[in-house]
């Protein structure tokens, strides 16, 4: 018989990873302890190494993640009056797969 499907808060996951990346015991004891597979002891302590860098970025570093949405949306303003341009030279050029 299955058992029903768990969900684990952050917490505990945070508790099972610090566990996993002492080193104090195995994998499978940690799995018995906690009564989890060890290949979702594994995922979790991997996710936390991941995650570990996250820790000591500073609040700009936080906030400079990538472009912004005015960034993004000037870019697709770009290239869609390039698709446009060179459409239309395509149809001066008389090729049947221009768009007319």
């Amino acid at each position: 018989m299955r058992r029903p499907r768990r969900n684990h808060t952050a917490a505990f996951k945070a508790k099972v990873a610090v566990a996993a990346l002492k080193g104090d015991k195995t994998l499978a004891e940690l799995a018995e302890k906690f009564d989890i597979h060890p290949n979702q002891i594994t995922r979790w302590r991997a996710q936390r190494l991941e995650g570990a860098t996250e820790v000591f970025l500073t609040p700009a570093e936080k906030r400079d993640t990538g472009p912004s949405a005015k960034d993004m949306q000037a870019k697709i303003g770009q290239q869609a009056l390039e698709i446009d341009f060179l459409a239309g030279a395509l149809g001066r050029i008389g090729d049947a797969s221009a768009k007319k």
